[in-house]
């Protein structure tokens, strides 16, 4: 159960229509997970500072069970993401930050109880 949660500080205006579905469709591609598991929240008009600066930019966080946890996953990933990011808001790499986060399944709270026990 992936999640995915994209900040960025670009107005709303600027962030393309139906972008939640393409990231979600693109992280369950990049994750092998099913797409109906992956969990999108999109928040434009958020305030950053990266690097000394409040150009547009934008901060990528995922999270899931299994598929995050080594460095050699994770390049694969960020390069992935990399590529649908810069194409979608564009944005340079230098402006874009990636966190991975692997989750256990005691973390994950669903349907009345955690994923340990589903």
């Amino acid at each position: 159960m992936p999640f995915v949660e994209l900040e960025t500080n670009l107005p709303a205006s600027r962030v393309p229509a139906g972008l939640e579905k393409r990231l979600c469709e693109a992280a369950a591609a990049i994750l092998d997970k099913p797409e109906d598991r992956v969990s999108v929240t999109i928040r434009p008009d958020t305030s950053l500072l990266m690097n000394g600066s409040t150009e547009p930019c934008a901060h990528l966080l995922v999270s899931s069970i299994g598929v995050v946890g080594t460095a050699e996953k994770n390049r694969g990933h960020s390069s992935r993401f990399f590529e649908f990011l810069t194409k979608e808001l564009a944005l340079s790499q230098d402006r874009i930050i990636i966190r991975f986060f692997p989750l256990e399944p005691w973390q994950i709270g669903k349907n009345g109880t955690v994923m340990t026990f589903l």
